[in-house]
């Protein structure tokens, strides 16, 4: 049949398995039919006639595929070679099931045979006669069961394997015309960066001048960039005049010089389009080398204290600084530019707690340590061109150490935070909690969020293999209108069935009723369900009620990243940490990319950057104690003690929360700008 319909089994995807004597089951579709026959010999007759009629459907099925060896072969997806694969296994079993049967029967048979020749001569050697006979039948009938099944195994593999054959020679051709366009992309590039060197101002962009009515034209015309992935050709006349032919690109990558994209202004509404070039961010690292260093042979010693005052080798960190690791934070950032779009405060809300629980996705495999920043220390991340963002942030305090971030968004929102990390380490496991509150507003409506994080630890500090997990809870409040959100994160148990990482929520509104449910895990994705109906429950705990919501389907709000190609040798960076300490220029001398004992480590030079590490931690020391030596003396002098200031950050109290908070008091960008970075300090 063409179709499945009820009461019908598919034997293409059936399995057929013998069981006790006179018994065979058929699964098909999750379910388990159980036939019996009235012998043995009719047992077996209908395990072959079955097995035959599956091959044939088999057959059958894949025989469109197979029908001709002229004309282009399309390439085969995974769920074709899966289903072939799983053919090929059944094909297998089935010969494994033969093969039992034949001994069964054969040792049968050879026992008949020796109880005969014992009774030769005997009364009642026919019905023995009789018995050998039987088994002689099984035997032949399971030995052509064997030999048919041999010969299906054969046809299904000969047939698939001229497939195969020629989707390879299908994929070695296009990876040389891929090979071919990369090559001629990668001319074309230096030849365009030769041409910007000679005569730089007459490149800033590459004018296309239509004549006509220019703005119907433009309705019409597209403006693709260029993917590495895809065959695609740019030709660049002396003109200017750009033709492009592609088939489904995104970005370049060019050998022998920068990377770069071709973006088109939307913005632009006249008559000519602006195509600039624009700067592809970095996509690997140095690996990891292979170091071995025993952890507990360092932290034993160091049972309750705090972690940040534990001298560590670079070997248990990661090479990028706690400020990077706020930073972070905003891989997710498109959540909120979707949030930015919402009408509905409760929608909003669910957006603003998918993005809260996104930034922790990153943590699941990260168990090494980030840096301690320096006091002083600064870190900037300008994604205005891909993602309309730009964020700075500071290390405001050392001891505690606390840092202070601020993010602009040209897409309708603002975040602020000041992280303060309170750490301990208890023998068995590592404790981080962080401190301080996160503050998100949005610039159409005013709405104000503010929420905080949960508390992350690292297990098996003593033996085994180090893991992370998060756990506690999250309430986010708007407080412009009342709304709230509590997100629970479920600490991993061995003998919970829960699903690992879990995170359930509830958003009510600000009568306290229940609006949406929201579920999934903090690596990997989360939904909202919208509430429709609510009813009380039984089998509480402490004697309450559980409450009973009746849901609409789920909507995907947030799914994580795949990690790029060998995380695992690059600290299971993301594609966004990969590019967080990539060298920039024109940032301030402050910058974490400018650490001289995280760049060692990243290039795998972790002797040298103990080195430094040891050299910029004894220098923070006898700046501490200059500070409080000039404190002590300005107090002994009846003078007004004033502590540590920020640069780029003040001590206000928030209007909102009431709060003692460090706030961005502006400057930063303006600077850069003008690359006056004299009122920085000298702290690498």
């Amino acid at each position: 049949m063409a179709h499945t319909c009820r009461g019908t089994i598919p034997l293409a995807t059936a399995h057929i398995e013998v069981g006790d004597t006179c018994h065979l089951v058929l699964t098909s579709g999750g379910r388990h039919y159980h036939l019996k026959a009235t012998s043995e010999a009719e047992c077996q007759l209908w395990v072959t006639a079955l097995q035959q009629a599956k091959a044939n459907a088999t057959l059958l099925m894949h025989h469109s595929d197979d029908s001709g060896d002229e004309g282009p072969v399309p390439q085969e997806d995974r769920a074709l070679t899966q289903g072939v694969l799983k053919t090929l296994a059944g094909k297998l079993e089935d010969l494994s099931t033969c093969n039992e049967l034949i001994g069964k029967h054969g040792a049968a048979l050879q026992r008949s045979l020796s109880e005969l020749e014992e009774l030769r001569g005997s009364a009642d050697n026919t019905d023995k006669v009789k018995a050998v006979n039987e088994r002689a039948t099984l035997f032949r009938i399971t030995s052509n069961a064997m030999i048919n099944a041999c010969r299906d195994f054969l046809d299904v593999a000969e047939s698939h394997s001229r497939r195969w054959q020629k989707a390879l020679q299908h994929e070695r051709e296009q990876r040389h015309h891929l090979e071919e366009t990369i090559e001629q992309l990668a001319k074309q590039h230096n030849s365009l960066e030769r041409a910007w060197r000679e005569n730089p101002a007459s490149y800033t962009g590459v004018e296309c001048s239509r004549e006509g009515d220019a703005s119907d034209e433009n309705d019409e015309a597209e403006f693709f960039d260029a993917m590495e992935e895809s065959p695609a050709f740019i030709t660049v006349t002396a003109r200017g005049e750009i033709q492009h032919k592609r088939s489904g690109s995104n970005q370049s990558m060019m050998s022998g010089g920068v990377p770069t994209d071709w973006t088109h202004n939307e913005n632009d509404t006249s008559g000519t389009n602006h195509i600039q070039l624009r700067r592809t961010r970095r996509s690997r690292i140095p690996d990891k080398p292979n170091y071995s260093l025993n952890l507990w042979s360092i932290m034993k010693n160091c049972i309750g204290k705090d972690l940040s005052k534990i001298p560590m080798p670079v070997n248990f960190n990661e090479p990028l600084s706690m400020l990077q690791r706020l930073s972070e934070d905003l891989e997710y950032s498109e959540l909120l530019d979707r949030a930015a779009r919402c009408d509905s405060p409760l929608e909003q809300m669910c957006l603003v707690a998918a993005f809260s629980v996104s930034s922790y996705s990153t943590t699941v495999r990260r168990t090494a340590k980030p840096f301690n920043p320096l006091l002083g220390e600064t870190y900037e991340l300008d994604r205005l061109e891909e993602y309309g963002y730009r964020s700075i942030s500071e290390q405001v305090s050392h001891h505690p150490p606390a840092a202070a971030h601020h993010v602009t968004s040209q897409r309708g929102w603002t975040l602020r935070q000041h992280i303060a990390i309170d750490s301990k380490f208890r023998g068995k496991y590592i404790s981080v909690m962080p401190l301080g509150n996160i503050h998100l507003q949005f610039h159409s409506n005013g709405n104000h969020y503010v929420w905080s994080k949960v508390t992350s630890t690292v297990h098996n500090i003593i033996v085994g293999k180090l893991w992370i997990d998060q756990s506690g809870d999250i309430e986010i409040v708007n407080n412009t209108t009342k709304d709230t959100c509590r997100l629970k994160f479920s600490p991993y148990s061995y003998f919970s069935r829960e699903v690992p990482r879990k995170v359930t929520g509830v958003v009510e509104d600000r009568e306290g009723t229940a609006r949406y449910i929201l579920s999934g895990t903090w690596d990997d994705k989360m939904e909202s369900s919208r509430i429709v109906d609510s009813s009380q429950g039984c089998g509480g705990s402490e004697g309450k009620q559980k409450t009973v919501y009746q849901t609409l389907q789920s909507k995907l709000l947030w799914k994580k990243y795949p990690l790029p190609d060998n995380a695992e040798n690059m600290h299971f960076f993301s594609s966004l940490a990969l590019t967080l300490n990539e060298p920039e220029e024109g940032v301030a001398p402050t910058d974490s990319r400018l650490r001289p004992d995280q760049r060692l480590m990243e290039a795998g030079l972790w002797d040298e950057a103990n080195a430094q590490k040891q050299r910029l931690e004894e220098q923070q020391r006898l700046d501490r104690k200059r500070r409080e030596a000039q404190a002590h003396q300005a107090l002994e002098e009846g003078q007004d003690i004033e502590g540590y200031q920020p640069l780029w950050f003040e001590k206000r109290t928030d209007e909102t929360t009431g709060e003692n908070t460090y706030i961005y008091r502006g400057g930063y960008w303006e600077a850069k700008e003008r690359q006056d970075w004299s009122q920085c300090p000298d702290i690498f």
